[in-house]
């Protein structure tokens, strides 16, 4: 292996690092911490086929959340709402306390709760990218095991470039 790259650098596969805890995926499907939010998509209490897509930003902690249709949720007023709280604790179950708040940029208590700790205000963000990201996800998981490579991957070089 080459000392100047990574292993995964050297693969086509990345290693899943797995949840700190195990997770109900009813409520929260999907959460991530990406293009510098704590993002994911939360499932409506009330209605089986609304999702709402939710997100707290990191150093600002702005604070978003909107269906998949992009309406704004009625219940964001100044502060969080339901679903954001949802998507927080999910986020701790799925990486830990620590790794989420440092993510965010906020200092946490080992026994505090990371809502309390955030004091963003609402600020809209798209939800599009965050919901088809989540589609994505959910196409992948129906994709049957198998060693093989998969076509939209195919243009990923097979071998490493010697030079």
């Amino acid at each position: 292996m080459d000392a100047d790259k990574t292993a995964w650098e050297q693969r086509s596969v990345v290693r899943v690092v797995p949840p700190v805890e195990p997770r109900k995926l009813a409520k929260v499907p999907f959460v991530e911490l990406a293009d510098g939010r704590l993002q994911g998509v939360v499932s409506s209490g009330s209605d089986i086929e609304r999702v709402y897509v939710s997100s707290i930003a990191a150093g600002t902690h702005a604070l978003s959340c909107s269906t998949n249709n992009n309406r704004p949720c009625g219940a964001l007023h100044g502060y969080a709402c339901k679903h954001i709280h949802q998507l927080a604790d999910e986020a701790v179950v799925q990486y830990g306390l620590q790794r989420v708040a440092r993510y965010l940029r906020v200092e946490v208590p080992d026994d505090g709760r990371l809502m309390y700790c955030l004091n963003g205000k609402p600020e809209r963000t798209p939800a599009a990218v965050v919901f088809s990201r989540f589609l994505r996800h959910l196409a992948y998981l129906e994709v049957p095991d198998s060693t093989e490579p998969l076509t939209e991957l195919h243009w990923f070089p097979a071998t490493r470039t010697v030079r």
